[in-house]
């Protein structure tokens, strides 16, 4: 243990040592804080702090995972087995399992995602016959997960006549009834959605003192990672829970906090002194990851915040180079030097195409990138994007070993009680719901007794919901014996899921179907997996478990490197040699919805910093001169983070003053002006008219607007001249491709070439940018 101690720098040791009382780390990005907590747990274990006594706090499965296996390596993996560390959902969600009957829920509650409640949402408004374009699905969830987070249920929506007040003037009255039916609908399904795993554990640890008496006893040390992006509800939970013995250590950067948006609060750093007393703050300051160019260029700009706790980030890594800073075109321009860049760096410093990644503020901004990167085969990854688990097929499946372990979930039901087609339609459906609403019993109950109901569905249709209904009971016999994959085997082959994927034989039909494999493969890997944990079955139950709290980046087992395209909020704890930080302009990053207020532009500020330092050894910025948004191209203007960041850390790749306007259209078209006939603007008091001269400041933002174009009376060149059929070359947009033919003469003489990925195409020649490779 001591040696490994000696493992860290005096900043990092301090704070590891601490034992007892409350302490913030303020850890600057690339400081290793990560390596502090887990150390710290590791110490406190040697001290003699029992492991069932610690509690460890992440923000992903992935955070947990690591420091877990750090500690095991540590401390042996007997004793890290009795840790509780893991998601802020996933512990909360463990603890409401335990007391579920306290707030009248099932333990075996199913936890809805973000499609399933946006679904049931969109089915009461529906049901309560609301205009859907005022009342958008999406946004009233997005309203109720906000008011959740601010601990503000239905009765205290009630009784807030403010809140009441902006929902009629935003032309929604009816919000609180849509919000109530909601929470009614997931307490009858017995089923909570994340913002729930909060609400009720703060619930739970209010209306139960002994409950919060239990886990205070059982928590005496606390520790929680990331604490800048904690929101007010998880504040509250973690402030209840330290409460008896303030063992509780912080950690995390307000320079780096990013989420506001979806409810973070960055004052809970700021004032995490003013909750404890004799708190000891401790500094780290010392950045591993990111060479001294970087470090410095974040520094610069994470200073123009006002709001921030004071450190100096510094480091002892080499220069490094320069950070690059590119003006393009066009967004496809700007694609195509992203790709182009990462080729040759690929090629020229023999680098995986793992070690890259392309950094944008809106996901719309991936697709030229990824157009690029596909016409020059680089192998990419979104993140962000449709996670595996949110594939139609996938869900398919989900929802039927949901219903098993919960019937009442009313989503699982409504998606597969006609999937494979049973002959049970929406109408049929309907009535059902009508029916459940009207007993106050879920959908399942009302089948299960639909003999014995008043109901106008025919017999044949009643024996069909019966036939479900003892398949689902059968299903739940042979869970009792069998694991997750077994399950799983049993209800893919029973329901008919399979060979209903196999009619369709086009491509996407076999690559729903290899999904599906690949989801059988998963839980079979997860049911080895559970062999190793303590008290662990392998059940279908601790598989849904798993699988409701999984996040995008918890799901890359790709072994094929590949260059990761996410938004900057996900890459957030993640690091590469290589950073390409695309659209800084004005209105799209700082954001145009987030310019309102100064915290919201610092705000932004920070985004951009989190970005910067997620490079280690170079950081490429680029931005446009003209950009579509909502299919318009519109004029760009380079974003005012370019020129925060001190000129000594900057290279710009084409200079930043020195450059010279190139009409794209000849001003032959035009024809002379004639003089004699411009109006002149004569002043009231008759003197010449003065030239106002711009200031310095006007000339460099005209200067950086001036785009570089080729003009058109371009003339074919030596090279271009001199091509032949059979040759290999390069077009900037179309990629790598063989040349089948020469024609036309002069200045009119064309290629047709065949493009590996763009096809076969006639080029101009005294227009094309074609790079012969052999």
């Amino acid at each position: 243990m001591e040696n490994f101690l000696n493992e860290l720098n005096e900043a990092q040791r301090a704070p590891v040592e601490h034992k007892d009382g409350p302490l913030i780390v303020i850890a600057g990005a690339g400081s290793g804080k990560t390596r502090v907590l887990t150390y710290r747990i590791a110490y406190l274990m040697h001290q003699g702090v029992d492991p069932f006594h610690i509690l460890a706090l992440t923000f992903t499965n992935k955070a947990a995972r690591e420091m877990k296996h750090r500690i095991s390596k540590i401390v042996g993996q007997s004793e890290a087995k009795n840790l509780w560390m893991g998601t802020f959902h996933s512990i909360f969600a463990k603890i409401l399992r335990i007391e579920a009957d306290k707030l009248g829920y099932p333990s075996n509650f199913t936890i809805y995602d973000t499609q399933d409640s946006q679904r049931l949402i969109s089915s009461i408004i529906k049901e309560m016959n609301l205009d859907k374009d005022i009342y958008k699905y999406k946004q009233i969830y997005s309203r109720i997960s906000s008011l959740k987070n601010s601990l503000i249920t239905v009765k205290a929506y009630y009784n807030n006549g403010e809140l009441q007040e902006a929902d009629a003037m935003a032309k929604r009255p009816r919000f609180g009834e849509i919000y109530k039916n909601y929470v009614d609908r997931c307490f009858k399904a017995g089923a909570m959605d994340f913002d729930d795993l909060l609400l009720k554990t703060n619930e739970l640890l209010n209306r139960f003192p002994d409950v919060l008496a239990k886990y205070q006893n059982r928590f005496k040390y606390i520790l929680v990672d990331e604490y800048q992006d904690t929101n007010h509800s998880q504040y509250l939970i973690v402030r209840a829970l330290s409460d008896k013995f303030q063992n509780i250590c912080v950690v995390g950067d307000d320079a780096q906090s990013i989420y506001a948006f979806r409810g973070a609060n960055i004052n809970n750093i700021l004032n995490f002194q003013r909750d404890y007393e004799d708190v000891q703050m401790y500094r780290l300051e010392q950045n591993y990851r990111s060479t001294k160019n970087i470090v410095n260029a974040a520094n610069s700009i994470i200073d123009k915040n006002q709001t921030k706790l004071e450190k100096v980030v510094w480091t002892n890594n080499e220069d490094g180079e320069k950070i690059f800073v590119n003006r393009l075109l066009t967004d496809a321009e700007e694609g195509r030097f992203v790709a182009s860049s990462i080729f040759e760096n690929q090629m020229q410093k023999q680098m995986h195409y793992n070690e890259f990644a392309v950094l944008y503020r809106t996901n719309a901004q991936s697709r030229a990138i990824e157009d690029a990167l596909r016409k020059r085969d680089i192998p990419y990854r979104i993140y962000g994007g449709l996670s595996f688990y949110q594939r139609k097929e996938i869900k398919d499946v989900l929802a039927y070993l949901r219903l098993i372990v919960n019937p009442n979930d009313e989503e699982s039901l409504k998606r597969v009680i006609n999937y494979p087609a049973r002959g049970i339609g929406t109408t049929t459906l309907d009535r059902l719901i009508i029916a459940a609403n009207q007993y106050n019993r879920s959908i399942f109950e009302v089948m299960e007794n639909i003999a014995r109901i008043e109901i106008k569905i025919n017999s044949s249709t009643k024996n069909k919901l019966t036939r479900f209904v003892e398949m689902i009971r059968s299903f739940q016999v042979q869970k009792q014996h069998l694991n997750a994959f077994e399950m799983t085997e049993v209800v893919t082959k029973s329901t008919g899921l399979i060979q209903e994927l196999k009619k369709d034989g086009t491509p996407e039909g076999i690559a729903r179907i290899e999904n599906m494999e690949e989801l059988l493969n998963g839980i079979k890997d997860f049911v080895e997996g559970q062999k190793e944990i303590d008290e662990a079955t392998g059940s279908l139950d601790e598989f849904l478990e798993d699988v409701a709290l999984v996040t995008d980046l918890d799901t890359d087992n790709d072994d094929e490197p590949r260059v990761a395209l996410m938004t900057i909020h996900l890459a957030k704890g993640l690091e590469f040699p290589i950073v390409y930080i695309v659209g800084l302009e004005e209105d799209l990053f700082p954001s145009a919805m987030s310019m309102n207020t100064r915290s919201e532009l610092e705000e932004e500020r920070r985004l951009f910093y989190v970005a910067l330092t997620r490079a280690e050894k170079q950081a490429y910025l680029t931005y446009t001169q003209s950009r579509y948004r909502w299919g318009k191209l519109i004029d760009a203007e380079p974003s005012r983070f370019i020129d925060e960041i001190n000129e000594e850390y900057v290279n710009y790749l084409i200079p930043k003053d020195n450059y010279k306007y190139k009409p794209l259209v000849s001003t032959d078209i035009f024809g002379d002006v004639d003089k004699s006939k411009l109006r002149q603007n004569k002043p009231k008091n008759g003197t010449p008219p003065s030239i106002n001269q711009p200031s310095e400041q006007q000339l460099r933002r005209l200067r950086k607007l001036k785009p570089e174009g080729s003009n058109v009376t371009a003339k074919i060149s030596k090279e271009m001249s001199g091509l032949q059929a059979g040759q290999k070359v390069e077009h900037n947009r179309f990629g790598v491709g063989k040349i089948l033919n020469i024609e036309g003469v002069g200045q009119d003489k064309k290629a047709e070439i065949d493009f590996n990925n763009g096809g076969i195409k006639k080029i101009l020649l005294r227009f094309s940018k074609l790079k012969v490779l052999e």
